[in-house]
């Protein structure tokens, strides 16, 4: 068997959601609008279903109340050059860890936590 991870968010503009994933690189695979407004985007192997939901405050999706979604890539340091050009604003910038790996952190418009990793 091989085994996927697909995640969902539910952001409340799923316009400026699809031109944030678009800016990190990810690529619309698919939208449809009913029974709401949906995207379903992806970055390789990584899988992000976007279904459009009333707003929500930010704040409950904040780490460490809400989760902090991991992605690991080839070059972290090129990830997060890219992400600085598009300008999005990084929400913790690159930082060796004790365990070994280098990540930096971006939180999207409607406060989901993304974590962009060195791979082992």
């Amino acid at each position: 068997m091989s085994e996927s991870l697909r995640v969902e968010f539910f952001p409340a503009d799923l316009e400026r959601s699809i031109a944030f994933y678009e800016a990190l690189g990810f690529e619309v695979r698919g939208r449809s609008s009913d029974p709401v407004p949906y995207a379903a985007v992806r970055l390789g192997g990584v899988r992000i279903g976007l279904a459009q939901r009333p707003a929500v405050d930010p704040a409950l999706r904040a780490v460490p109340i809400g989760t902090e979604v991991v992605i690991e890539v080839a070059d972290v340091v090129a990830c997060r050059d890219g992400v600085v050009a598009a300008g999005i604003e990084l929400a913790g910038d690159l930082v060796e860890r004790e365990w070994g790996l280098t990540d930096f952190r971006v939180t999207d418009p409607d406060g989901y936590y993304l974590r962009f990793t060195s791979r082992r």
